[in-house]
Order: structure tokens, then C-alpha cells, then sequence
């Protein structure tokens, strides 16, 4: 039997980057090497999320698996995205040999899953979807009956009513939100923070701190740490 090869998992911290990496842990044919994330550097958050460094750093904890960083400026061109990532790619891939693989938990944009693919063709890399074309709405049921716990964070007031900022993920919020809204919200409509769930050793436990609207259409919800863990 062949040695599972190494990849990365994509991680934003939220549900979909969660539930692809459940479906890669599953998979006897890949081990995951490391978490990759984005983070923005004067802000000291994840990028596009807006989730504190340190909740993402003790979700790794919890998960058991190395994070890698990808620091880039508040407003990056696509040139500084691009060019951050593939020096950070090249340094990982220098340090584990036979690393070609980035595991993104994409559903359907394919705009979106063609640009990863060409960023990572330049430096010689592939993408795997594994949640690619799923049912978004029997996905976003799935999380919740597989226990994930979640919280909203980041919402789209031109999509969803800012009042689901803060909310949790869970069966009540897939109730609640508009038909014209993707369950996963695969469209920009929110992103969310994973606290708890499968591969989870202990809950990322935080407190909701202020709503905060940004551009006059982002509504983020501040999560705040709230113990040494």
C-alpha cells in the first residue's frame, strides 16, 4: 500500500473549508500536511472573514494540524495575492518534497475554481475540489446533522439582512434565510467561523463582540477569544 501523499487544506476557517477537509481526512489516498490561510497583516485577521489571528491559530489547535500563513496588506492587488501565495507555496514545497496538491472547498463558481487552478499551474501545483457540484443545500444540512457548530460573521447587506450577523448555523438560520440566498452562501451572501464539530478536540470557545458594518454593505460580527485555549 502506497504512503497517502501530503496536501494542503484551504482554510478559511469557515464551514465549507471544514466540511472539505472532513471529506479529505476520510480519504486514504492524501494526508493533510497543513492548514493554508490568508491573513491580512495591519488587521491581524483572516482575509475577506475578518476573524481574529488568534481564533484561527486555536482552531488549528484544536484541529491537531500545522497552519501556514499568508500575509498580505488591507486592499492586496491580485499581483501581491498571487505572488505572497506562490512564494509561500514554494517554501512549503521545498520542505516536503512531493507536495503538489491544494485542497479548496469551492461548490460551483467556476470562474473562481478556474483562477485557483491557474495560480497553482504556475507553480507547477493542482487543485483538488472535493465538495465540487454537491447539493448546497443538502451540504449545508449535513453540517449541521454532523454537529459542526458555527457562527455567522461576515454578511452581505445587499444579499442577507444584517441581522444574521452573529447568528449561529444551525437548523433554525437554514429556516430562516431567504430562498434567494444560496445555503452555503456560495455567492458572498456570509461566511462563518467553524468553533466546533468533527476532528475538533475541544470547542474554539469565543464571545460575540460588536457588529461593525464596513463599505457601507459588509456586516461583520467581532468574535472575541475567550480563555487560555
Amino acid at each position: 500500500m502506497s504512503r497517502p501523499q501530503d496536501v494542503l487544506v484551504a482554510w478559511s476557517g469557515g464551514k465549507d473549508s471544514a466540511l472539505a477537509l472532513r471529506e479529505i481526512v476520510h480519504d486514504g489516498r492524501y494526508r493533510v500536511a497543513a492548514l493554508l490561510t490568508t491573513v491580512t497583516r495591519e488587521y491581524d485577521r483572516i482575509s475577506m472573514h475578518g476573524v481574529r489571528r488568534t481564533l484561527l491559530e486555536r482552531q488549528a489547535a484544536s484541529l491537531g494540524l500545522p497552519l501556514e500563513q499568508v500575509v498580505i496588506s488591507p486592499g492586496a492587488t491580485n499581483d501581491e495575492y498571487e505572488g505572497k501565495m506562490a512564494s509561500t507555496l514554494e517554501a512549503l514545497r521545498d520542505r516536503m518534497p512531493g507536495l503538489d496538491t491544494v485542497v479548496f472547498g469551492d461548490l460551483f463558481l467556476a470562474d473562481i475554481r478556474a483562477y485557483r487552478e491557474r495560480m497553482l499551474a504556475r507553480t507547477g501545483m493542482r487543485a483538488l475540489f472535493p465538495l465540487w457540484l454537491r447539493d448546497t443545500r443538502a451540504l449545508a444540512h449535513e453540517f449541521v446533522r454532523l454537529g459542526y457548530r458555527a457562527v455567522l460573521v461576515c454578511v452581505d447587506a445587499d444579499q442577507l439582512t444584517p441581522e444574521f450577523a452573529g447568528r449561529e448555523f444551525d437548523a433554525d438560520l437554514l429556516r430562516d434565510i431567504p430562498s434567494t440566498v444560496d445555503p452555503c452562501g456560495e455567492n458572498g451572501e456570509f461566511h462563518t467561523f467553524v468553533y466546533a464539530g468533527p476532528g475538533f478536540r475541544h470547542a474554539v470557545r469565543h464571545a460575540r463582540g460588536p457588529v461593525v458594518v464596513r463599505d457601507r454593505r459588509f456586516v461583520y460580527c467581532d468574535l472575541v477569544e475567550t480563555d487560555a485555549r
